[in-house]
């Protein structure tokens, strides 16, 4: 999961739109989301290695923001239906 504090809209959603098709071997970007202000964003990439998802996003989106990285686990989740 990608956790984004985004100062360049446009060119973060751009890049990443742009990136899409050029994912890492394996991987399967499942949700892109930004807060109503636009100045946050989640991204959830699911693939077998947190650094390559690292890799892949920072090389396309650190010039328009900064980015935390988690590993993420459905069943860690709150009040999902199993």
């Amino acid at each position: 999961m990608a956790i984004s504090a985004v100062s360049d809209q446009d060119g973060f959603w751009s890049s990443l739109k742009g990136a899409h098709g050029r994912l890492p071997k394996g991987a399967k970007w499942k949700l892109a989301v930004a807060s109503t202000d636009g100045t946050k964003a989640v991204n959830v990439i699911v693939h077998d290695s947190l650094d390559a998802v690292r890799s892949f996003f920072e090389g396309h989106a650190s010039a328009f923001a900064t980015t935390e990285f988690f590993e993420a686990d459905a069943a860690n989740a709150v009040g999902l239906p199993k």
